[in-house]
């Protein structure tokens, strides 16, 4: 079963608005955990802007379910990674003003970067996960670096969902069947969400994660976020 990391980037974002401690952040991680979610995503970026690196910190003692750490792998990145040591590193291009994430890895021109990142992962018993879109050179290659995953960008999906649903996802079909012959695990992420969820799970049962962030915390203003996230789970059925 594909199982459902909850990004809470978005709960940090609302806290650090105002300042103080409200809304919680550890207690949301904890409370996605109670409610069903499988995993736990963040996201720090150099600027803290939502996650701090202090939070990562704070999160890893409270995580009983799977914590994913996203980021571009830079020194102050990796350092914060290798001394949490959760159970997954997502390995994510994205400058340091980027908004958010809006590509994937070009894994020829970073094959030997990402090689050494993915050693030193491994040496410390940290599944890594690369970035990725679609590219059939791109996926042979995350093989060859050495990752253990991938994790499929899936903005463009989301973005023709509605209007051909079949055209959206046949890259993606196609991409996770490469990467499966090549002994890559795949995840997935970016706009998901409850309109296109299902219809991305049931015709890839096998992904392993989708990890969703923006969407869902959205949908928890109008549902709460038990419901929210048992929503997300009914998708994943």
């Amino acid at each position: 079963m594909t199982k459902l990391s909850v990004n809470i980037n978005k709960i940090a974002t609302l806290r650090n608005a105002r300042g103080g401690n409200v809304p919680d952040v550890q207690k949301a991680a904890v409370d996605c955990e109670t409610f069903g979610a499988e995993g736990i995503t963040v996201h720090p970026r150099p600027d803290e802007r939502h996650i701090r690196y202090s939070d990562v910190l704070l999160l890893r003692p409270l995580i009983t379910t799977e914590f994913n750490i996203e980021g571009n792998p830079i020194k102050e990145f990796m350092d914060l990674v290798l001394k949490v040591k959760p159970h997954q590193v997502t390995l994510v291009p994205d400058a340091h003003d980027a908004i958010t994430s809006n590509a994937g890895w070009d894994t020829t021109k970073s094959f030997s970067f990402l090689t050494e990142i993915v050693e030193e992962l491994r040496s410390k018993g940290i599944r890594s996960s690369i970035f990725i879109g679609t590219d059939l050179r791109d996926i042979e290659n995350a093989a060859k670096i050495g990752a253990d995953r991938i994790e499929l960008y899936t903005e463009p999906y989301a973005s023709q969902y509605t209007k051909d649903r079949e055209a959206a996802i046949k890259p993606f079909l196609e991409a996770t069947n490469i990467a499966r012959n090549n002994g890559l695990g795949v995840n997935a992420g970016h706009d998901l969400s409850l309109d296109n969820l299902a219809f991305f799970h049931e015709t890839i049962p096998w992904i392993e994660e989708v990890s969703i962030g923006h969407a869902l915390i959205s949908d928890a203003l109008y549902l709460g976020l038990k419901k929210a996230i048992q929503s997300y789970k009914s998708c994943l059925k």
